[in-house]
């Protein structure tokens, strides 16, 4: 179209008229237009600065994903946490430290006759482990929970009041786990007094708290909730209530319920087996955030 505009042009000679001339060079300018290719966009420069620059730990502590706090934690929602919790109850997890205490438990049991005795000690040893009792009993547990619980309701402290229904519930689970397998296994008590040995109900109580602890602030914060933990399950020996391998197996049934009860990974271990020459390894994974 364009050069044959041109020749018409060259051919009209002064018989072109302004009008003419005019139009055709609307056109030419028109069909130039269209002819020439799209601009392409610039891309923007990128600062390579801003990728490789390390964040600042008020930008890291934003993104930290912090515990799930429920909309209600009233004793009406516990009930239905319940329900919850026993359908989280049969897991790979679970089994796995099912797998492993009872493991344990079969290999300290050779020191069940023998350990007690060498626990006994001084009156300053007996002192030492006399709060053992009082602080791993049921009631004094579920005491602590139930304040946890209702300071956070008080205060309007949704994180407090969700880890205090989070230790009852554990609580709750790891009763509804231990009788039953005492009342199953009927093991004789060392001090002869019952048939209600096997599992430690003080050691699984308490090992269920603290591991609801480690799953709301992290492993680093709920050191002293193990140690406290670990101190009741060895005055139980002290005592003379249960065998070194009821306190290893209650431990494992505590932190059973005590997982299964807390449905957020804030600071999550993977267990899995592994084979290995000669027998099966046990894989440890932390699959959470960092707390």
């Amino acid at each position: 179209m364009l050069v044959i505009t041109l020749v018409t042009l060259a051919l009209s000679g002064p018989a072109v008229t302004p009008q003419i001339a005019q139009a055709a060079a609307v056109e030419v300018q028109s069909i130039q237009q269209q002819q020439q290719p799209p601009q392409e966009q610039q891309p923007q420069a990128v600062d390579p600065d801003a990728q490789t620059k390390p964040k600042s730990p008020s930008d890291q502590k934003a993104e930290a994903k912090e515990p799930p706090t429920p909309e209600h934690t009233g004793f009406r929602a516990l009930f239905h946490n319940l329900v919850e919790d026993y359908q989280h109850l049969p897991s790979k997890q679970n089994l796995y430290l099912a797998g492993i205490g009872g493991g344990l438990a079969l290999a300290a049991h050779p020191a069940d006759r023998t350990l007690n005795a060498r626990m006994l000690g001084s009156s300053a040893v007996d002192a030492f482990y006399k709060p053992g009792h009082i602080f791993g009993d049921t009631p004094e547990q579920v005491a602590l929970s139930i304040g946890t619980y209702a300071f956070g309701r008080m205060f309007n402290e949704p994180k407090a009041s969700h880890l205090g229904m989070d230790l009852l519930q554990a609580q709750i689970l790891t009763e509804s786990l231990i009788e039953p397998l005492k009342f199953a296994t009927r093991r004789q008590r060392p001090d002869l007094s019952n048939h209600q040995s096997f599992p430690s109900g003080h050691a699984a109580i308490t090992f269920a708290g603290a591991t609801v602890l480690e799953r709301h602030v992290g492993w680093r914060y709920s050191l002293l909730g193990y140690g406290i933990a670990t101190y009741v399950a060895t005055s139980r020996l002290h005592d003379n209530r249960h065998y070194l391998s009821d306190v290893v197996f209650g431990a494992a049934v505590g932190s059973i319920a005590g997982r299964t009860v807390v449905h957020h990974a804030s600071d999550y271990w993977a267990l899995s087996p592994v084979s290995v020459p000669g027998g099966v390894a046990v894989m440890v994974t932390r699959t959470g955030g960092a707390q």
